[in-house]
């Protein structure tokens, strides 16, 4: 812990003030991006157990001043995480991750040929997903392409697309 310490006050004392405001004010940000997250969605990031107190603790805080104060201090412990994976899976919960826009193109693909072709493409995605509920799918499925005759509003379609998120789809 020293040892990091004193690392950092060498690259502070490298860097100008103004350099040292705008990485704390970016480190800031990025703690306001994490208390807004859900907390289910906190739970997948690996934090050290102060940040996740200091997380935790934010919401219990309804002051706004002692709110910003306490940004201040996540921003503090965001210093000695690891930033990169961090962004990397806050870009991958905001949908902006190349891999998460790949993904999300494949089930819109996989709902659109269930929805088309109906049993053939429920069999060509067995192949792909053995654990998939077969018969839950069917329903949805005619449920889906019924809605789509009758020009209903697109409620199975999006159930489709929701189990289908669920489920671990990487083309072989």
């Amino acid at each position: 812990m020293h040892d990091k310490s004193e690392q950092l006050e060498e690259e502070q004392q490298e860097k100008s003030k103004s350099q040292i405001k705008r990485e704390f004010a970016e480190l800031q940000r990025l703690g306001e991006q994490l208390v807004s997250l859900k907390p289910g969605q906190i739970a997948g990031f690996p934090f050290s157990p102060s940040l996740l107190d200091a997380l935790d603790e934010y919401t219990r805080i309804k002051n706004r001043t002692a709110q910003r104060r306490h940004i201040r201090r996540i921003g503090k412990l965001l210093a000695d995480e690891d930033l990169a994976q961090i962004r990397d899976k806050l870009e991958r919960l905001d949908g902006n991750h190349p891999k998460e826009k790949q993904r999300v193109k494949l089930l819109e693909q996989w709902r659109d040929r269930l929805i088309l072709e109906g049993d053939s493409a429920l069999s060509d995605l067995m192949h792909i997903c053995p654990a998939l509920d077969r018969n839950h799918l069917r329903q949805l499925i005619r449920a889906a392409q019924k809605e789509q005759q009758a020009a209903k509003p697109v409620t199975s379609a999006k159930k489709i697309f929701k189990y289908l998120g669920e489920l671990d789809l990487e083309q072989k």
